[in-house]
């Protein structure tokens, strides 16, 4: 499987969870590792990869990380558009 069909399968489960239950790092790549049958560290390298590029981000709360999708208001104050940078990565039509 292709980092990019990786990638999509993070996403979506990332925007399925959105506000339901903060995500940790492990709980992403225990699920899509399950889902598609794939390795550890296949699943978080594509992982840090959309970290890196501001499609997903880290955020601390309660003494815990957790990996969430950025807010529109944090993207604003960063000069980014997640729907451009998903289309460009071909995350999204």
């Amino acid at each position: 499987m292709e980092e990019l069909e990786i990638q999509k399968l993070i996403y979506a489960y990332s925007l399925k969870m959105k506000g339901k239950k903060k995500l940790k790092e492990k709980d992403i790549i225990k699920k899509i590792m399950a889902d598609a049958e794939l390795d550890k560290n296949t699943v978080k390298t594509a992982l840090r990869a959309m970290i890196n590029e501001g499609i997903l981000m880290y955020s601390y709360g309660g003494g815990a990380s957790s990996v969430e999708i950025p807010s529109e208001e944090y993207l604003k104050e960063k000069g980014l558009d997640l729907n451009t940078i998903l289309k460009e990565k071909g995350l999204v039509e």
